[in-house]
């Protein structure tokens, strides 16, 4: 149980009835009831002094017995001594506003205990460590520096040809600042993909396997299998770990001609679901005839996966086939209810994966709220050039906007709310 606050120490004394503790070393100490002659327990007691704490307040930490009537205990031991619960995300959000994160590295926090797979940890990781808040804070510093030399020109208004040359050597500077924003924009969902996991869609007309194919793929029964057609009615997904990221897998209802009711909806959905995926896989039922409808043509996308399923069923020469797909895909042979082929579609996936989302030198946006306040810095940028030669003021006030929404990401700016709504999405004692 962790206590931070300025009366820590003070609670740590009176429930201890001890006062050598020394800052970042482990005792073990009784732990009292007030006015009981017997301890309750005898914890390892870890007492840390502010400002070099986690949360930069004193703080201590009771490593008790885990059983139900000690922290029954201890909690209301603690409350009898004047400590109060902890909120959702409380003693991070402490850190923040003392100083020892910024909102950044907050966040990072939260990912780091979600994560899932080694992507996502290496991710929150270098969150954690500042890469990206660093990132945004040199944009800042540099907004920060272009402001001062225009707003010192302006204060000489008398002197125009001095202004219009110190224009000019401006307008580069805030030119490039687009640049390195617009190529984070560009990169900004592989930061998101991470975070939130690649999403696959599998897709194709009925009864060509694709529920089978999941399974197969997934190593569980995940989807119901049935001979009958549309037996998917709804999207099924299953979670899969593929080289070290995170990736949702989405069986989705088959397509065809006259279906109605349920069988409409779900095919409505699956269409839906194909578009916004990062990735589709076609499954097709290599048993002839072998057909791609025109609107099923229109959902493929360079790069995705073309699967004639059903190679259990097929003689030899069954692969040479034109399927009237010309965009560039991978095509691969598999039997998803023998398992031929299913480890090298599954090899092929990771590699594509690997190459969507793999380590690049620049960190990447991670939340939706990043990608906003970039949106809406490098608008206000775009905005500053324009008016860089003719209103220098405006260029000013533009470039303020800019420097403002990049404060907004780390928490240099920003309304409470933001605060209230990052913070209420951790879990309690973090």
């Amino acid at each position: 149980m962790r206590v931070s606050g300025g009366k820590a120490t003070e609670i740590l004394h009176t429930l201890c009835r001890r006062k050598d503790f020394l800052a970042r070393k482990a005792k073990l100490a009784p732990v009292y009831f007030i006015k009981a002659a017997e301890p309750f327990d005898h914890p390892l007691v870890l007492w840390f002094s502010g400002p070099a704490s986690y949360t930069g307040e004193d703080v201590f930490e009771l490593h008790l017995h885990g059983g139900p009537a000690v922290i029954e205990a201890a909690s209301s031991a603690l409350l009898a001594l004047g400590a109060i619960p902890a909120g959702a995300g409380e003693f991070t959000r402490r850190a923040f506003e003392n100083g020892k994160l910024d909102l950044v590295q907050a966040e990072a926090v939260a990912d780091l205990i979600d994560a899932q797979t080694r992507g996502q940890r290496e991710q929150a990781q270098r969150q954690l460590r500042g890469d990206l808040g660093a990132m945004y804070e040199g944009w800042r510093d540099d907004l920060g520096i272009i402001r001062a030399q225009i707003e010192a020109c302006i204060d000489f208004p008398e002197e125009e040809d001095v202004l219009a040359d110190a224009m000019k050597a401006v307008a580069p500077k805030v030119e490039a600042l687009v640049s390195l924003l617009s190529a984070h924009m560009e990169d900004s969902k592989r930061g998101m993909r991470i975070r939130d996991g690649v999403s696959i869609a599998l897709i194709g007309a009925v009864n060509a396997g694709k529920s089978t194919l999941l399974n197969a793929l997934a190593g569980e029964d995940a989807a119901i299998v049935s001979d009958e057609p549309g037996t998917t009615r709804d999207v099924v997904r299953v979670s899969m770990n593929l080289g070290g990221f995170l990736v949702d897998l989405a069986d989705t209802a088959g397509t065809r001609d006259g279906a109605q009711g349920i069988e409409k909806e779900g095919i409505r959905r699956a269409k839906q679901t194909a578009e916004n995926a990062d990735a589709r896989i076609l499954v097709i039922d290599s048993n002839p005839p072998m057909t791609v409808s025109e609107k099923t043509k229109t959902q493929i996308r360079d790069g995705d996966f073309v699967v004639l399923n059903k190679q259990d069923q097929r003689g030899a020469g069954s692969q040479a086939v034109d399927l009237g797909i010309n965009t560039p895909v991978q095509t691969h042979y598999v039997s998803a209810k023998t398992g031929e082929g299913v480890s090298e579609l599954l090899a092929a996936l990771e590699v594509h994966i690997i190459e969507m989302l793999g380590n690049r030198e620049a960190p990447g946006l991670t939340r939706a709220r990043h990608q906003q306040a970039i949106e809406e810095t490098r608008s206000a940028l775009v905005q500053a050039t324009q008016q860089l030669g003719r209103h220098p003021e405006l260029a000013g006030e533009r470039l303020r906007e800019a420097s403002a929404a990049l404060g907004q990401i780390t928490g240099e700016t920003g309304a409470e709310e933001i605060l209230d709504k990052i913070f209420s999405g951790f879990c309690i004692g973090k």
